[in-house]
């Protein structure tokens, strides 16, 4: 019988990053993934829809070329090459897993696990003994549950991955990060684009005034927005597809050629034997203390599964935590300062709390706000839409959170994120020297309005 320190059910963000930092602690390791290595973000959602994002971008970018003074004539699209180029970037990086799995000397198992007890996983037609079990099956899409849900042209978030065409018109159901990143992607290919929504669209947890001006964007953009519709069916209609719902004078509906179901997500346990062995969960979620163990001794549970933070960097970040935990230590994990990114045009990006939580929790609190199109780097780039937004403790200048919707906002988060981790003040990074000119001066400016006001924009 194969003995393992670790066993680790999953391969993805959460799975293969824990299994390669259980190997650098010196611990013998077998991972359990009965599908590709990178799971859903690097096979069917960051990684691919990012490739599509660049693309969407570039494009985007040639058509306004002009105005810099570049003549970029006869643009069209090739949407194969646009889809091969996806492929070749998630290929390019699961191949790298896999070399880093070969390289680290860790067990791949090309299978689903069942767990036998906390100490053994069955593998095909072999048993793994292990001292510590950690789960990261991760979460699979939930469509939502309506009539015509199964009809040729309706699309979850892995179907649209594959299209081998561009769609004429796209109904996008749902107003999840990931539907309003296809809604922009398509729009900007130059498919018809509307998303349906039951509530008003506001991007939670956003903070409200980054979503409230974003939304505004869109039908600028040519993105249809159609709120208070409760979806009751998908029906045909000739060769379309017709999403529709009840309204206040009857049926409405919107027709599509395609129907995008972006409805979210849900844990992902199936096969794994859970109740048998008494391991807590919460509607399909499992659930875990502070290091990340399970109610059952020497088991512990990462990412998506947890049906929390539902992002691929907080996954990895639990798997790093779990495995120094599984062997031996008794590190918490630290949710204050968690990045969350939108790709879409433009970006949006936040860190630590809105301003309708501080709001809400009664907390002392300080606003200011920077445009990008005050910031000379943005100004150059033709890229002003936008701003940046930190809320700070009013008593002592702390940065409790920081907003941003502008170009290369996930980027500029980073900082942000360092700061609320931190318990930095905004004068820690107004006396930090920013390089210019660069977007960066943006959040520097921002923090400076906090105090005095900001150098490049009169306060109103």
């Amino acid at each position: 019988m194969d003995e393992r320190d670790i066993v680790i059910i999953g391969g993805g963000p959460a799975g293969y990053v824990a299994a390669i930092h259980a190997a650098h602690l010196g611990a013998k390791v077998a991972l359990v993934e009965k599908d590709k290595l990178g799971g859903t973000c690097l096979n069917r959602g960051c990684i691919p829809t990012k490739a599509l994002f660049r693309s969407a971008e570039l494009l985007l970018e040639a058509r306004a070329a002009d105005g810099f003074g570049i003549k970029a004539d006869n643009i069209r699209i090739d949407f194969p090459g646009i889809m091969a180029h996806k492929s070749k970037s998630v290929s390019q990086l699961v191949s790298g897993v896999e070399q880093l799995m070969k390289a680290n000397k860790i067990r791949v198992c090309r299978s689903a696990g069942r767990v036998v007890s906390p100490h053994l996983v069955a593998v095909n037609n072999e048993e793994i003994s292990t001292r510590k079990l950690i789960i990261a099956t991760g979460s699979e899409s939930t469509p939502l549950p309506v009539p015509g849900r199964d009809l040729p042209g309706v699309l979850t978030t892995d179907d649209i991955l594959e299209l081998t065409e561009l769609p004429d018109s796209l109904v996008v159901v749902g107003g999840s990060h990931v539907g309003v990143e296809f809604a922009g992607i398509f729009n900007a290919l130059g498919t018809k684009v509307t998303i349906v929504k039951r509530r008003p669209l506001r991007l939670e947890p956003v903070d409200e005034e980054i979503g409230r001006r974003f939304v505004q964007t869109l039908p600028k953009q040519g993105i249809g927005v159609r709120t208070e519709a409760a979806v009751k069916a998908i029906e045909t209609k000739g060769e379309v597809l017709r999403v529709v719902w009840d309204g206040p004078e009857g049926e409405q509906g919107v027709d599509g050629q395609m129907v995008l179901m972006a409805t979210g997500r849900a844990p992902y346990t199936e096969g794994l034997n859970l109740s048998e062995l008494g391991i807590q969960t919460d509607r399909g979620a499992i659930k875990v203390n502070e290091y990340l163990e399970t109610n059952i001794k020497d088991v512990y549970a990462i990412g998506d599964v947890l049906g929390k933070n539902m992002l691929a960097h907080v996954a990895s970040y639990e798997g790093e935590i779990a495995v120094e935990n599984a062997l031996g230590s008794s590190r918490q994990a630290d949710y204050r300062a968690i990045p969350n990114c939108i790709f879409c045009q433009p970006e949006i990006a936040g860190v630590g709390i809105t301003e309708e939580r501080a709001k809400a929790d009664g907390i002392p609190y300080k606003v200011s706000k920077f445009p990008f199109a005050a910031c000379g780097r943005a100004v150059a780039m033709g890229e002003t839409a936008g701003m940046v937004k930190m809320i700070c403790h009013a008593d002592d200048g702390v940065v409790l959170g920081m907003h941003i919707m502008g170009p290369h906002a996930s980027d500029l988060i980073a900082e942000g994120v360092l700061a609320v981790r931190l318990g930095l003040t905004a004068e820690d990074i107004v006396h930090t020297i920013h390089a210019h000119p660069t977007l960066p001066e943006a959040v520097r400016e921002t923090a400076m309005g906090q105090f005095h006001g900001a150098i490049h924009f009169q306060r109103m």
